[in-house]
């Protein structure tokens, strides 16, 4: 893949299904068995990515998606909120990365760290102070990619995955 294939947009409603089953395939692929029971899985994949929740949060002007495309294939996704402000960033102008997940097969293909930069721009052109996100204490590829990007860790809060709840650690990067 050419840097010249790959684009970024920002989703609309028409895109409510494409984004579903690249939410589910993405998030199943990073966290499902063995690092996570399939049970706990499918209840949190029911719950926050069914066609019905994303179509939801796509309609809802508070969630930005943007979609990375390789030609005309969906490869990856980015959502950024400004509505939740953790503890210990009240009085800053802050937006949250909640998700930037990347097709297993482009993992090693920039797309990641395109959709990164596309998020920190529109942060920077928004004029937000701080970004920050929420990521399991053991993705340590994640947690390792977030500190290139210059995220260090605040803080941490409890994720809840079907009926087993884990624990975030809340990384924010200084705009």
């Amino acid at each position: 893949m050419s840097p010249a294939q790959l684009t970024i947009r920002r989703a609309d409603s028409t895109d409510a299904m494409e984004l579903t089953e690249l939410s589910v395939t993405t998030f199943q692929d990073t966290f499902g068995p063995p690092v996570n029971g399939q049970e706990d899985m499918d209840m949190y994949i029911a719950e926050a990515m069914s066609l019905e929740q994303l179509s939801k949060e796509l309609s809802d002007a508070e969630n930005l998606f943007f979609l990375a495309h390789d030609s005309d294939v969906l490869v990856g996704y980015a959502k950024l909120r400004a509505t939740k402000i953790p503890a210990g960033l009240e009085s800053t102008r802050s937006i949250e990365l909640e998700r930037l997940y990347v097709r297993q097969a482009y993992l090693d293909k920039k797309v990641g760290a395109a959709l990164m930069n596309y998020c920190l721009s529109y942060a920077t052109d928004g004029d937000y102070e701080v970004m920050w996100l929420g990521v399991w204490e053991h993705n340590h590829r994640a947690m390792n990619f977030y500190r290139k990007y210059g995220f260090e860790v605040f803080g941490d809060h409890a994720f809840v995955l079907g009926n087993d709840r884990q624990r975030d650690l809340l990384m924010k990067k200084t705009l």
